[in-house]
Formats: structure tokens, sequence, C-alpha cells
């Protein structure tokens, strides 16, 4: 059983602790579509079988105050996917010459236009990068987290490109 002093500390410390942690500005990292986009209408110039379009798609509409239009001239921004690849690199291999370890990429290149085909942001191209050990003993462990980690890799893409979309101005 903790005494009273004990309690009291135990209360001070936590007290302290939030009022240090807040006076950084320290806050949990939240998702950027609730930010709000300087535009009211966007197009997604984005094949309909790209799971990053869909993604994107889906964090600009749970986002307040933008709507995603099916017609480009009638959006205050167009977002054109110009190029999206995934690739896997071998970065080491062991003395039998079997691969240890791979480097994944994820590379989407994106423009941003307004309706009237005027550039707000030049083609810009993002590239993502994870190292994954490869042991042949657990291929298919290996194949789930190499998924995973395109997963987690599309989510951060998409999480950059919607930073980018807030931090441009409408002409």
């Amino acid at each position: 059983m903790m005494t009273p002093m004990k309690r009291r500390f135990a209360r001070t410390l936590a007290l302290a602790a939030a009022i240090t942690l807040s006076a950084c500005g320290f806050h949990l990292r939240g998702s950027t579509s609730q930010a709000s986009l300087p535009f009211a209408t966007v197009y997604l110039g984005v094949p309909d079988t790209s799971a990053l379009g869909a993604e994107l798609k889906r964090n600009l509409r749970a986002g307040n105050g933008t709507q995603v239009v099916d017609d480009a001239k009638a959006a205050q921004a167009v977002v054109e996917l110009l190029s999206e690849t995934r690739d896997k690199i071998v970065l080491s291999r062991n003395t039998q010459g079997r691969i240890r370890e791979y480097s994944l990429l994820y590379k989407v290149t994106f423009r941003v236009k307004d309706g009237k085909e005027r550039q707000l942001l030049a083609p810009t191209e993002v590239v993502l990068k994870r190292d994954i050990s490869f042991n042949e003993a657990q291929v298919m462990a290996k194949e789930k987290e190499e998924e995973m980690l395109y997963r987690d890799m599309q989510t951060d893409l998409v999480q950059q490109i919607l930073r980018r979309l807030a931090a441009l101005k409408p002409v």
C-alpha cells in the first residue's frame, strides 16, 4: 500500500510530466487529412485500380471542408499521379550467395494544377525506403512483412501528399 507521501509524489511527478510534454509542443501524430486544405474541391487524376489513389480519396473525404469531385474543370485543385513504382533491391548476401537483406522502395511522382491548367505544384517525386531482412525458413512470414511495409509506406505517402496540398496557396 502506498503512503500518502508516496501518492502525493506520484501525482506531482505525473503532473510535472504532463506539463513538460504540453509545454514542449508534443502532441500525438494524427491524421493530416483532418487539417483543412486550402481547396474546397479536389479532383484526383489517379487510376481506379490504384490502392494509393483509393486511400488518398478516403483521406480527403474524411477531412473537413474538401470535396472530391469527378470533373477536373470543376475542381480548384487537380492532383495528377504521374507515376507509382514499387521496387526491391538486394542489399546483402550470405557466404553461399543467398539473399539476406532487401531494400523496399516506393516512388510516387505527382503534380497539382488548378482547374484552369495552371501549375500549383511542379512534378514532385516522393521516395520511401524500408529495409527488410530475409530468411529462407520464413518465406511466408517475410512476404507478409513485405506487404505490411508497402501498406505502411503507402499510408506515409498519402500523408506526405496531403501535407503538401495543405501547404499550397490557391491562385
